[in-house]
């Protein structure tokens, strides 16, 4: 397994860094991948992220500047990225939190729930709000490494930023990782059932849509937030951080496209490390040799396939609802639970290592899981009330 650093290799068209130490785990097969996107016709630079592993057709945690737009380096999850909302809460037991979070697997309808207060972080009617009227799994989750996650602020790594978002050690945050559900799989697939990996025929309409799935991506956060400071008993509040972390982005006339690697241009950014490891919130100041990206997570360490495999030989489905930070996971989906354990990602304190190293980011402090939220808990609520629901948010 090689372990690249940040040397700049010549790809023949375009170069490629990544931005990582020698000791960082970064596989082969992703720098590889790095390389195959190098050499597609009008490609600048590729830029990896520490956290960088292999996608489908192309890499996650990369950064990839090109004359020429390719729907294919941004994904089917169009505007996926990582909001941070602060959130007051009078006694913080997590077991007894846990069991409160609302079914963020049953899909909010702005008809059929019309009376749900999430909907008052939304500007105007909420049937006239949503971007493009995509109803489908709105205010939803989803699967894969998506999560929403009551944490502590830790230790204060860099006081005036700190200050400057308004937190301090021991406040509470709620941290939601989502996108835009099936609304950027359909942008996608319409891409690829006509051209493949090629690149879009229209980049003006294939931005008209992207852009869309972005809001609706946002919008999916701060519902989803609302929900879950309800049903704690908090009131919602406007998030600190908001960044997503598949896009393109049109930067001086060339396409930047980011998979799995956040706006890394002086945005504050959640990286998120596990389940059972803290996250850390950076400043960025990244510049051109990283196309102005930082990394958005630990970033995989192994296949779903190997993780499951291993982790069903080395643990059991209850120690998994438990982390080593003492935090409570709320997951039905047994797979998931092994799929997504916190070992099956790389070490989130050697990411963060790797952008300071590289001067791409400076941390501001630390998230503590108290509880993580995948999918509803089996009979967690009412099955036949939870298809009637899941029913309605379809119409």
């Amino acid at each position: 397994m090689s372990q690249p650093s940040a040397a700049v290799t010549d790809s023949g068209t375009a170069t490629v860094t990544v931005f990582a130490a020698p000791t960082s785990w970064v596989e082969s097969d992703a720098v590889a991948q790095c390389h195959q996107v190098a050499a597609l016709p009008g490609m600048i630079h590729v830029a990896g992220m520490p956290d960088l592993h292999p996608g489908k057709g192309a890499p996650i945690g990369a950064a990839m500047s090109s004359s020429v737009l390719y729907p294919l380096l941004v994904g089917s999850d169009i505007g996926c990225g990582i909001a941070v909302f602060p959130i007051r809460l009078k006694r913080v037991v997590p077991e007894k939190l846990a069991a409160r979070f609302p079914d963020l697997d049953v899909p909010l309808h702005p008809e059929a729930d019309a009376d749900d207060p999430a909907w008052s972080v939304v500007d105007g009617d909420p049937a006239d709000s949503i971007p493009a009227g995509h109803l489908d799994s709105l205010g939803t989750v989803g699967r894969g490494n998506h999560f929403v996650e009551l944490a502590r602020i830790g230790p204060v790594l860099a006081t005036g930023h700190a200050e400057r978002l308004g937190l301090a050690e021991g406040d509470l945050v709620l941290i939601v990782h989502s996108g835009s559900r099936g609304f950027g799989e359909r942008i996608l697939r319409e891409h690829t059932e006509v051209h493949g990996a090629g690149p879009a025929a229209d980049p003006a309409a294939y931005l008209a849509a992207h852009d869309q799935a972005v809001r609706w991506g946002s919008l999916n956060r701060r519902l989803m937030a609302a929900r879950v400071a309800y049903a704690l008993g908090a009131e919602p509040q406007e998030p600190v951080v908001d960044e997503c972390h598949n896009l393109v982005e049109v930067r001086h006339d060339v396409y930047l496209h980011r998979k799995g690697a956040a706006r890394g241009d002086g945005r504050d950014v959640l990286v998120a490390g596990t389940r059972g490891t803290p996250s850390y919130l950076v400043a960025t100041h990244a510049g051109a040799e990283a196309n102005y990206s930082v990394a958005h997570g630990a970033g995989r360490k192994m296949s779903r396939a190997d993780a499951l495999r291993r982790g069903r030989a080395k643990h059991t489905v209850e120690e998994l609802r438990r982390t080593p930070v003492g935090s409570v996971v709320v997951c039905g989906d047994r797979q998931l639970l092994f799929e997504e354990a916190p070992t099956a990602y790389k070490r989130i304190e050697q990411v963060i290592g790797d952008l300071v190293e590289h001067e791409l980011a400076t941390p501001i402090a630390t998230t503590i899981p108290l509880v993580t939220y995948k999918t509803a808990d089996a009979g967690s609520a009412d099955p036949a009330a939870r298809r009637d629901r899941r029913k309605r948010g379809r119409r």
